[in-house]
């Protein structure tokens, strides 16, 4: 990736312009943000999905909102993948369930695996060829300028990490179920989709509809109060 791949062609991008959003009434905002809380209370990981299609043009808008992410230095260090071939697919779900097996056999350690058995979860990993479509995305650690030179991206992994909660949010309130799956180590992903190296993959994202026997743990979030402290 190059500085002029990264940098908008539209003009500087520090340069001030004005920003005056309208302004929502109270009770616009208080309905609005209340609505956003119920919807979003709604939205659970999902492993079992359905085969049937989702239009493409609805993940393409949900990226698209991924990567209206802050980042450091308005680096924007991300690169979303998306896949819908079915034999990428299954490469894909082959090398990444031959690495949980490992991982499930020890590598993970005893704490994260006693963390993980009440979620039910092993290495074989259907979700991957069975959601209609993969978002794998890749955090930039560097960008190299026209001459070669590599220069450093900053605050990367809080960047990437805040614009997949955007893509997840996005998802969920288009409708559509996702599931955050980073198998461990993940260099078998740059290789199958030949990313450059300054490439790293953070998350492989299955995204469509749930199967209609989908089930998910009856789990139950922290109240508001456990989680925000009034100062």
């Amino acid at each position: 990736m190059t500085a002029a791949q990264w940098t908008p062609t539209y003009g500087d991008p520090f340069e001030p312009v004005p920003y005056r959003p309208a302004r929502m009434s109270e009770a616009e905002s208080l309905a609005t943000a209340a609505d956003l809380r119920r919807r979003m209370d709604d939205r659970r990981t999902v492993r079992m999905f359905s085969t049937d299609p989702v239009p493409e043009q609805v993940v393409v808008h949900a990226i698209a909102v991924a990567s209206t992410a802050p980042s450091g230095a308005h680096q924007q260090p991300w690169t979303f993948v998306l896949i819908k071939d079915a034999a990428t697919k299954q490469r894909i779900r082959e090398a990444a369930e031959e690495e949980e097996r490992v991982s499930y056999e020890g590598r993970l350690g005893e704490e994260w695996l006693s963390a993980l058995r009440p979620l039910g979860t092993d290495a074989v990993k259907t979700h991957l060829t069975d959601a209609p479509y993969l978002i794998v995305v890749f955090q930039q650690r560097y960008f190299l300028d026209e001459d070669g030179t590599k220069h450093k991206h900053y605050y990367v992994d809080e960047s990437v990490g805040i614009a997949v909660g955007m893509l997840l949010t996005a998802l969920h309130l288009s409708g559509l179920a996702a599931l955050t799956h980073t198998p461990s180590p993940m260099r078998f992903l740059g290789e199958l989709l030949e990313r450059p190296q300054n490439e790293k993959a953070f998350a492989v994202i299955p995204v469509g509809y749930p199967a209609d026997d989908c089930v998910v743990p009856n789990l139950v979030r922290k109240s508001i109060d456990q989680v925000m402290i009034r100062r």
